[in-house]
């Protein structure tokens, strides 16, 4: 068995795991990553494709190195289609957004990390975690042959519902272990190529799904290059989701005649950032710690940056040759400064939509003032002003029962960003933290009659 040493070691060369290796690695510290797919099919993801926050990107891997895979810089808003309603919403997207192609955006990545001085491992599954107390390192099955990659931190990239985090020893650590498969959701995707340029090119569409708590997705990387998919969560009843788009896409006019270009499917998270994303000598960051909207799934930009906060933390701990917790938790703070509080608060509004049937929903969608929603969907909260209640009063006659209910969990919602924005400066009080934030979900499932989803 070979052995090599590292001051850092990331498992996945996705977005996080990319940003965070390079980080390092501009700093002059000696860095892999340790990647399961071979260099060819390395950057192969199943995504949506869209990129929310487009211009603003860690400079750890420059913005003009990714921007050639950015194929559709025009989408300005989502269009949600509504059968039950035999209507269509348009809701404005605030700020730049970019529909992408993934695999590209991927291998560009890559290149970054390595014009940054990150050694890439092809081929090397993580089957073990070293620990002697700390995380130290990884045992792999590199090219079919053992090999142990030591290290004074290691950073868990590996997407979600990671391995490392069964094999590690977190019970002693603020490292959050409430994680479970029905808090993610099980996506297919498609891209497909289509006879005809579809009207449709500058919006992201969606639809609900037959099954609440679900949706499929049409994003167009260019006119006729469409990422076609759905996802459904994990706690609901399974879906064929493969037979599901199909029957979609059958009946749509666009994509007679359309072909299969590619097809992959994946789980990702639809639930808050973890708790705590450190463990002595030990990160997690991007779809391994829940760095994903809730609500759309969109999670390049957050998890771009956690790479980048996770990155800054181990040089730092490094350098002061102190790789405790304590040493590593400013990075939970920063995560939770940036979007780990506005993902928490939209994860109240996945949670209720678990609880109420999906046509109701789509009809309150159709009758909501469409600014003040896309307002509520990237940002977590809204304001709405008495004159407005009273309009929504109106239009959404038949859903009052609901609207008292979502006027409520927005209450709660907004509630909890702000307990989140006071999250705690050090590990000894995150105990109190995590003891006043259930006491406000627990609030959120008496308004909703939402299970529990924690």
């Amino acid at each position: 068995m070979t052995t090599e040493t590292y001051d850092v070691v990331v498992a996945g060369a996705g977005t996080a795991g990319c940003y965070a290796a390079a980080t390092v690695a501009n700093e002059g510290l000696d860095v892999a990553i340790l990647e399961r797919k071979s260099e060819e099919e390395a950057g192969h993801i199943a995504c949506g494709d869209a990129l929310k926050g487009a211009s603003h990107f860690p400079e750890a891997i420059p913005r003009e190195q990714i921007e050639p895979a950015f194929t559709n810089t025009g989408v300005d808003h989502g269009r949600f289609e509504i059968p039950a309603e035999d209507t269509v919403v348009d809701i404005p997207i605030p700020g730049e957004l970019a529909v992408i192609d993934r695999w590209e955006y991927g291998h560009r990545l890559i290149e970054g990390a390595e014009d940054a001085g990150v050694d890439i491992h092809y081929d090397t599954v993580v089957h073990d975690v070293v620990q002697n107390g700390a995380v130290e390192g990884l045992e792999v099955i590199e090219n079919g042959d053992p090999a142990t990659y030591e290290a004074e931190i290691v950073v868990d990239a590996a997407g979600a519902l990671s391995i490392l985090q069964d094999e590690a020893d977190l019970d002693d650590a603020t490292f959050d272990t409430n994680v479970t498969y029905s808090q993610f959701c099980s996506a297919y995707r498609e891209i497909v190529e289509v006879e005809q340029p579809v009207p449709w090119d500058d919006a992201l569409v969606f639809k609900p799904t037959e099954r609440s708590a679900g949706y499929l997705w049409y994003f167009p990387r260019t006119e006729t290059e469409i990422n076609v998919g759905l996802g459904f969560q994990m706690n609901e009843e399974p879906m064929e989701l493969v037979e599901a788009l199909k029957r979609d896409l059958r009946e749509r006019e666009e994509f007679r005649g359309a072909t299969v270009e590619d097809k992959l499917g994946a789980a990702l998270p639809t639930r808050r950032p973890y708790d705590s994303a450190v463990a002595s000598g030990f990160m997690a960051v991007g779809d391994a710690a829940g760095h994903v909207n809730p609500t759309t799934g969109g999670g390049i930009a957050g998890a771009a940056y956690a790479g980048k906060y996770a990155g800054e933390q181990a040089v730092e701990a490094i350098a002061d040759g102190d790789h405790s917790e304590q040493a590593l938790w400013n990075y939970n703070e920063r995560v939770m400064d940036h979007f780990g509080s506005r993902y928490a608060a939209l994860d109240v509004y996945n949670i209720f939509s678990t609880a109420y049937d999906i046509d109701d929903l789509m009809g309150l969608l159709a009758r909501l003032p469409v600014g003040k929603l896309s307002e509520a969907l990237y940002s977590g909260s809204t304001e709405v002003s008495w004159g407005m209640k009273l309009k929504m009063a109106v239009q959404s006659f038949g859903h009052w029962g609901t609207i008292l209910d979502l006027y409520r969990t927005k209450n709660h919602a907004d509630d909890l960003m702000d307990h989140y924005e006071a999250y705690p400066d050090s590990p000894a009080d995150f105990g109190r933290w995590q003891e006043r934030r259930d006491e406000i979900l627990d609030r959120v499932y008496e308004t909703t009659g939402a299970e529990p989803k924690y």
